[in-house]
C-alpha cells in the first residue's frame, strides 16, 4: 500500500456512511448464527431494517431428487421451506428488541443474496464464513467470494473460529466494537472505507486507527517516507476529529495483509475495515487481494466496502 502523493481531501465525520437496510443470510451454522448477532447489534446502532434471509439450496439435499414422482418432490421442497422458516422464527426471537423480516426462499444461495440485495436496495450485508482451518481457512467458500465479488454494497464477514456446537447456550452472542482497524491506501477505495470506518466507529464510540502500510519502498530514507506518510494520514480526517484521543495513526514496513493482520492482533482490533479493489475471479483467487487475504485470515469481522 505505496502512498499517491497527494492525499484525497479529508472524510467529514457527520457525512459518513448511513445504513439503513441490513441483509444477513442464515444457514443456521455457527458462523451464520454469530454473523447475525453483528447483524442484530448493527441494525440497533443504525436503527436500520434487518432482513433474514434463508435460502433453500435443494442442491444440498440430492435426495430429495430419487423421489418417485413430482408431487414428492413437491413435497420435498416444502417440507424444506417450512422447516426454514419455523428454525429462522427461532432464531430471531433472542431478547435484543430487532424484529427482523425473515425471507425464506429457494435457489443458489449467492444468486439470491445478491438478487434481494438489489431489489431491496441492501446498505450492508452481514455474511457467515466457514473455513477456519488447514485448506478451508485458505478457501472462502464459492457463496463469500461470489457475494463479495458482485455485490455493489459493503459485506461484513463474519468467522466463527471456535468449534461447531450443538448447544446454543455455549454460544457467546455478546457483540462489542470497541477498537476498529481501518487500510488506508490513499486511493478512492479507501477513502470510502474511512466513511464506514467513521460511521462506525461514531455509532460504537470506539477507538479508530488508520493504517498503511508501506510494501514497495525503493527510498534510501525511508524514516523521511515514513514521516510524510504519518503527515498525512490525520488529514485524511475532519480537522476536529484530527487531535481526538480515540483516532490513532500508524505505519508499517512490509507485506500488507501480513502488516494488516500483525498490527490487528496487537491492538486487539474488533473490527478491520478495507476497501475492495478488484473484485474479477482472478483478484479473488485463492492467493489474491490483500482484502482476501485478511478475510481469510483475521479471525474477527472484517467490512470490505467497494466503491
Amino acid at each position: 500500500m505505496k502512498p499517491v502523493l497527494d492525499a484525497e481531501p479529508s472524510v467529514s465525520e457527520k457525512r459518513g456512511a448511513q445504513i439503513e437496510r441490513i441483509l444477513c443470510p442464515i444457514d443456521f451454522s455457527q458462523s451464520s448464527v454469530r454473523a447475525y448477532d453483528y447483524a442484530q447489534s448493527l441494525a440497533g446502532h443504525y436503527r436500520a431494517t434487518l432482513v433474514a434471509l434463508h435460502i433453500v439450496d435443494l442442491a444440498r439435499h440430492p435426495a430429495g431428487y430419487y423421489a418417485p414422482s413430482a408431487p414428492l418432490v413437491y413435497d420435498f421442497k416444502e417440507t424444506l421451506i417450512a422447516n426454514g422458516q419455523r428454525d429462522l422464527q427461532v432464531l430471531v426471537k433472542a431478547p435484543s428488541g430487532i424484529r427482523p423480516e425473515c425471507i425464506v426462499q429457494e435457489g443458489s444461495p449467492a444468486d439470491a443474496i445478491l438478487s434481494l440485495a438489489r431489489e431491496r436496495a441492501i446498505g450492508l450485508i452481514v455474511l457467515g464464513t466457514h473455513g477456519r482451518r488447514g485448506l478451508d481457512r485458505l478457501m472462502l467458500g464459492s457463496v463469500t467470494e461470489r457475494v463479495l465479488r458482485n455485490a455493489t454494497c459493503p459485506v461484513f464477514t463474519v468467522r466463527q473460529t471456535a468449534p461447531d456446537s450443538n448447544t446454543p447456550d455455549a454460544v457467546d452472542h455478546s457483540v462489542a466494537i470497541r477498537r476498529i482497524l481501518c487500510c488506508i491506501d490513499f486511493s478512492a477505495h479507501s477513502q470510502r472505507a474511512l466513511e464506514y470506518a467513521l460511521s462506525l466507529a461514531g455509532a460504537y464510540d470506539a477507538e479508530l486507527t488508520l493504517l498503511h502500510v508501506l510494501d514497495d519502498v525503493y527510498s534510501a530514507d525511508v524514516g523521511k517516507e515514513i514521516d510524510t506518510t504519518m503527515e498525512k494520514l490525520p488529514k485524511l480526517l475532519p480537522p476536529a476529529a484530527r487531535k481526538s484521543p480515540k483516532r490513532h495513526f500508524e505505519v508499517r514496513l512490509g507485506k500488507a495483509y501480513q502488516e494488516i493482520l500483525k498490527f490487528a492482533a496487537e491492538a486487539q482490533s474488533d473490527l478491520i475495515v478495507a476497501g475492495m479493489h478488484g473484485r474479477q475471479a482472478l483478484d479473488l483467487a485463492v492467493f489474491g487481494s490483500t482484502i482476501y487475504r485478511v478475510i481469510q485470515l483475521n479471525p474477527g469481522p472484517v467490512l470490505a466496502v467497494p466503491v
